[in-house]
């Protein structure tokens, strides 16, 4: 089992990518888990058509703990296992409980043991790195982290932070940086700005995602973009970028 987490400023597009890699992956026949860690619970929207899914903070609320792990865990798209952790309500609460719980939730329930899932997708919210928001990273979680950016300041600044945290706890035996990202804004030298970012962090660039309006199009069908427009080269890129992580893992794996 392959656990990967994927880091980045809020709005960057990790959602959109994280699900797509997940169909990618699905395609070639794996089982993929999606598990969203941003109180929005709306990672995996796009891979059950926009339907609203039960949230694990929102079971334990209403249910403690009498509920099933079938629950928790919706099939969507290709079979892709989602959950979503959720948050608390607005102003009220730690945003980051929801992670900590869920991830609790699935291993108390023993989700890994009955899905069997090749590939684990952890979708996290990258502005704060601290508390249940580094959870993912911890041992016995992710192997890898990777950070998706653009070449926009505030959203290097984000994935410059979680490098850093990376780097902090990597004593700890956390997961460490598998690579980075670049989602495209068409920022004025974008492509300098972040291959100096990734300089600096001793880092590398692991795929790179064109700026496309047919990403807006597939979502506003509430697909990802390989369900919608399996043929577009944006496709191609999500694609590629699945098999690029893939191997950054496996290579990881193979040294063990």
């Amino acid at each position: 089992m392959i656990k990967i987490a994927v880091y980045g400023k809020g709005g960057i597009g990790k959602s959109t990518t994280i699900s797509n890699l997940s169909v990618a992956l699905a395609k070639k026949g794996l089982k993929v888990m999606q598990i969203g860690c941003d109180p929005k619970a709306d990672s995996t929207t796009n891979l059950h058509a926009g339907t609203k899914i039960n949230t694990v903070l929102d079971l334990v609320r209403e249910k403690k703990d009498n509920f099933e792990l079938e629950d928790m865990v919706v099939e969507g798209y290709k079979g892709i296992l989602c959950v979503e952790a959720g948050g608390p309500t607005p102003g009220m609460g730690c945003a980051g409980r929801g992670i900590i719980t869920a991830l609790e939730k699935l291993e108390q329930k023993g989700a890994y043991e009955k899905y069997k899932p090749d590939v684990v997708f952890y979708d996290v919210l990258g502005d704060v790195v601290c508390g249940g928001f580094s959870m993912p990273m911890r041992g016995g979680y992710a192997d890898k982290v990777f950070i998706i950016t653009s070449g926009e300041y505030m959203s290097i600044h984000a994935a410059a932070n979680i490098a850093m945290a990376i780097d902090n706890f990597k004593d700890r035996g956390y997961a460490s940086l598998g690579g980075v990202i670049l989602n495209k804004r068409n920022v004025k030298n974008e492509e300098e700005k972040v291959n100096e970012f990734i300089e600096n962090v001793n880092s590398k660039l692991v795929g790179t995602l064109d700026r496309d309006e047919i990403v807006i199009q597939a979502e506003e069908m509430k697909k990802t973009v390989i369900e919608a427009f399996p043929d577009s080269p944006m496709a191609k890129e999500y694609e590629a970028l699945a098999e690029s992580l893939l191997k950054a893992c496996e290579k990881e794996e193979a040294k063990c």
